[in-house]
């Protein structure tokens, strides 16, 4: 799985930050920052994460195994 925030858009509302503080993090009081390749088990945490974003500002797709490694 890859993530992607567009952070121009990001209002650092914070919402995946509750729902998957191991993928998402605030540094500072609105610096976002994120892991963008976490493992399957937090997949669904970031799937949820993403659809709570009031500005739709994380974008998610999941890596095939070629793909995987290639990018690893």
């Amino acid at each position: 799985m890859r993530i992607v925030v567009d952070l121009d858009r990001c209002q650092a509302y914070a919402q995946c930050v509750f729902l998957a503080h191991e993928t998402f993090r605030l540094s500072g009081a609105e610096a976002l920052t994120y892991e963008p390749n976490p493992d399957d088990a937090r997949r669904l945490q970031a799937q949820r994460a993403a659809a709570a974003c009031p500005v739709q500002a994380i974008v998610m797709d999941r890596l095939d195994d070629a793909e995987r490694s290639v990018t690893s």
